[in-house]
């Protein structure tokens, strides 16, 4: 299932002026896809990503998950939606320091309203995905940076969304273990068949993307 923007459009105030952070930005990610969006900073990449994450309403414009149209769905909604439809693998991890890496992934299905017999089950086979079979009763603080990326992007995939997204998942990492999580990234998202839109400055992470997609346009001002 696809992920579709439409003349996507943010403003926010500015003093007494109005910023226009996006102006009407169209894309579409197709399932199996990992597109790589570029840009220079300030071009509004961060906020596409929170608009196709749900995080953000745009002033304008429809957003499409998995065939469901979230532009029109109230708040409660949009949330149920995120949780289930959408997997986000932030630049940094956001690991819970008190939970093992197992109960990282477990906690989605918990806050989802998934939680089940098969939940522990589900989570450890994630983790032997993502090479950490050893590692499965392991805290933050015993894993070494690129383990923990490897357990958000397993915690990510928890609920086979429809729509997996990465905001300069390997920025904080050297080169081979960057390398390391963009190949489980694209890999994992084509097994589940997501639709995977990778924010990225890496030309190496571009270059083995299906596609780039880079934003321009600098934000401006109308008074």
């Amino acid at each position: 299932m696809s992920l579709v923007l439409e003349n996507i459009t943010v403003t926010v105030p500015d003093g007494r002026e109005t910023l226009t952070v996006l102006d009407r930005v169209s894309l579409r990610v197709r399932p199996k896809e990992l597109v790589a969006l570029t840009g220079p900073s300030g071009s509004g990449k961060s906020t596409l990503l929170a608009v196709a994450g749900l995080l953000l309403r745009p002033t304008e414009g429809r957003v499409s998950i998995g065939g469901t149209d979230a532009s029109a769905l109230a708040d409660r909604d949009r949330t149920r939606l995120r949780g289930t439809g959408i997997g986000i693998v932030y630049q940094s991890a956001n690991l819970l320091p008190s939970l093992t890496a197992r109960e990282q992934v477990e906690v989605v299905a918990h806050v989802n309203g998934r939680l089940g017999r098969g939940t522990r089950a589900r989570a450890e086979e994630l983790l032997v995905r993502v090479g950490l079979e050893s590692r499965i009763d392991a805290r933050p603080s015993g894993l070494s940076g690129g383990e923990r990326q490897r357990v958000a992007l397993a915690r990510a995939l928890m609920m086979e969304p429809a729509v997996l997204l990465a905001d300069e998942p390997t920025a904080s990492l050297d080169p081979s273990r960057g390398a390391e999580v963009m190949r489980l990234l694209r890999e994992e998202g084509r097994r589940i068949g997501a639709a995977t839109l990778l924010v990225t400055h890496d030309p190496d992470e571009t270059a083995n993307a299906d596609r780039e997609v880079r934003l321009e346009r600098t934000p401006t001002t109308v008074a």
